[in-house]
């Protein structure tokens, strides 16, 4: 045989058990059950990262409460109110998603999913524990530097364990799994905001009860295998067979190995940070950076905000606690609705249709001062939140190739942490000024910024296969 000829085989065989091989087989596997229970198990995982998030909202009226953090504060950036609690909890998830992206490209999806976990969890002990607003806020920012990382190693991770055919569904499903624990986090604040069990103020109790629950995951993450393509592309061909193996067989589509399936491919090149900022990948970065930027008015600026506006509007504590809970249930069952349609048109326009829906429930929220209509208007903007939610998720992640994946969604993602760090002073600021309609106004205006770049410039990625 040739030399040329030897290549030639060499290089068969590298692709048969290569990257590109991989995600082909990946592409082509059927939605099994062990699939499904993967993705489940991984949200199981992010449950207690949105519930961490969203006490953000649901404790703010115990720390008014206890003296801790006011409603409102005479400086714009007031480090004794509620709006630096929400902005310590967005700056430290930057830190995670732009600084510390990069670790779960580096080692792996697996174990970093494992130790942002812990260490969140940690933190939130520690910050249930602090008697100065400077500890919960220092805490605080802690604690959101691990659960930034979770969230985008979580996306990278089910982006690379599903089809594109079925990528949508599995986010609104995964949105669907975490979003549960708004209610619990909901209904546990509505309880025990307002107690002082056994001399323990209630805020503490909601805190310390999702860091106890997320050691649960930490048994569970046993039974989730490391990302296929995440090891071909590190040069960990046999191991990522094996794993794909094994979601064939579960699947009832698996093939013989050949001894040439397992020779290891070449680890691929890692991008560095500043060429993301390069071509092909800079006009994807930017467009989702402004994105990013401006979504997070919408999310967050009702989200962290609804016990505090129903209360502006002249609605007591425990009673926006309560209406809080009632609205909080569209958070799980909102994705399960949207995944009949997840995967039937592009990321894009789903986007800009929970776009336009935010904004013209926001400005109805804003008009009516009537409970029923509130809590209606609450749970419509809620619905359009989480299908923009899981949309963008899978959409930011899919864009960008495997060996970049975590590293460029972290980047793109960190833009809604700094818009959101700044959202709790906008918001505070705007609501003592303007009232409940001008923090609408603000969040449609934010709105109308993402309808038009997405429109424009949102590629296009309805069955396509991971690093086409």
């Amino acid at each position: 045989m040739s030399a040329v000829g030897i290549d030639s085989g060499l290089d068969l065989a590298a692709a048969r058990g290569g990257p590109d091989e991989i995600s082909r087989r990946l592409e082509s596997l059927p939605a099994s059950s062990y699939l499904w229970r993967l993705v489940i198990l991984l949200s199981l995982g992010g449950c207690f990262e949105i519930y961490d998030l969203f006490l953000t909202g649901y404790i703010a009226p115990g720390l008014n409460r206890s003296g801790l953090l006011t409603t409102t504060t005479q400086a714009f950036f007031g480090f004794s109110g509620i709006g630096a609690f929400v902005a310590a909890t967005f700056a430290g998830l930057f830190a995670g998603t732009f600084f510390l992206g990069f670790l779960a490209d580096r080692f792996g999806r697996r174990a970093i999913f494992t130790w942002a976990l812990l260490g969140y969890s940690a933190a939130s002990v520690a910050m249930a524990c602090q008697t100065t607003s400077g500890g919960v806020l220092l805490w605080r920012f802690i604690a959101g530097i691990g659960i930034g990382v979770e969230i985008i190693t979580i996306d990278a991770y089910i982006t690379e364990l599903v089809p594109s055919w079925i990528r949508g569904r599995a986010f609104a499903i995964n949105q669907s799994v975490m979003f549960a624990s708004v209610p619990v986090v909901a209904l546990l604040s509505w309880w025990l905001v307002p107690l002082s069990p056994y001399g323990i103020e209630g805020w503490r109790w909601v805190v310390l009860i999702g860091a106890a629950g997320s050691m649960i995951i930490w048994v569970l993450r046993l039974l989730v295998p490391e990302s296929p393509l995440w090891l071909a592309r590190h040069g960990r061909t046999e191991e990522a067979l094996k794993i794909l193996g094994e979601l064939e067989a579960s699947a009832g589509t698996a093939r013989p190995q050949r001894t040439a399936d397992v020779l290891p491919a070449r680890a691929t090149t890692q991008a560095g940070f500043a060429d993301l900022f390069r071509p092909p990948y800079v006009s994807l970065v930017v467009l989702f950076m402004v994105f990013n930027f401006c979504q997070a008015f919408g999310f967050y600026g009702f989200a962290n905000w609804v016990p505090a506006l129903l209360v502006e509007k002249g609605i007591t504590v425990t009673k926006s606690l309560q209406y809080s809970f009632i609205v909080a249930f569209a958070y799980p069952i909102a994705p399960l609705l949207a995944a009949s349609f997840a995967d039937r048109f592009e990321r894009k326009w789903i986007i800009c249709g929970a776009s336009v829906a935010i904004c013209a429930f926001g400005m109805a929220f804003s008009q009516f001062a009537e409970p029923v209509l509130l809590i209606l208007c609450g749970v419509l903007i809620t619905a359009a939140n989480t299908t923009l939610s899981y949309a963008y998720h899978a959409y930011q992640t899919e864009v960008f190739p495997t060996s970049i994946r975590a590293r460029a969604s972290g980047l793109v993602y960190s833009m809604s942490r700094i818009s959101a760090t700044f959202s709790g002073f906008i918001v505070a600021y705007v609501l003592r000024e303007a009232g409940v309609r001008g923090v609408f106004g603000l969040i449609t205006s934010a709105m109308i910024v993402v309808i038009v770049v997405m429109a424009a410039f949102g590629p296009n990625v309805r069955g396509k296969p991971l690093d086409a």
